[in-house]
Order: structure tokens, then sequence, then C-alpha cells
């Protein structure tokens, strides 16, 4: 399944803080970007049936059973640098990736 870098962990627990109501962050795929799919992210409330949890100590992430067969496998970093920081994702599923790292094909 997916897996945070510690640094991704912790940028995840800083802002899961922000949002005490919604302590869970869903990772997803939905179609659209430049390459076909796009990861999407978003604090939630609760997991749904057939959600996958992935608990990381501080954080815990939710992905639902159709993105995860497309985040298998898949690294979430996290770098606070000037130029591309962020959250980014190295997805060995991903034949493809636009430059900016948030849509893939696969």
């Amino acid at each position: 399944m997916i897996k945070l870098t510690d640094a991704a962990v912790a940028k995840v627990a800083k802002l899961a803080e922000k949002e005490p109501d919604k302590p869970f962050l869903r990772v997803g795929i939905s179609g659209g970007g430049c390459n076909g799919l796009s990861y999407k992210m978003r604090f939630v409330e609760n997991a749904k049936k057939g959600d996958i949890l992935v608990d990381f100590g501080q954080a815990q992430v939710i992905v639902d059973s159709k993105s995860a067969l497309y985040l298998k496998g898949t690294h979430l970093d996290y770098s606070n640098a000037l130029i591309s920081g962020g959250f980014k994702f190295s997805n060995p599923n991903a034949t493809s990736s636009c430059s900016c790292g948030e849509s893939f094909s696969v």
C-alpha cells in the first residue's frame, strides 16, 4: 500500500491538528489532469465501507479500494523547499507523469 516518509508523516500530523473533527487523510485517484489520472488528498471525518486504513502513528491515511490498485507501492514525501516544495508522489505504477507531479497515467 502507500508509504509515507517521516517528513510526510510529520506534515500530515501538523495539518491534521488544524482539522480536529477530520482526523483521517484520504488519499485517492480521480480522472483528470494533464495525464489522465490525478492524486487527491483531503481530510475526512471517518472511513467508508471498503476503505483501507494505513496507520503511521501520528498520521492516519485512508485509501478507497479502487484507488489502492493505482497507489500500491507509492511513496509520499514532503519537502518544505521554496521551489518545488510540498507533497510529492513517487508511484511505481505510473508509466508517465506530468512535470508538476500531480497527474499520471498507467
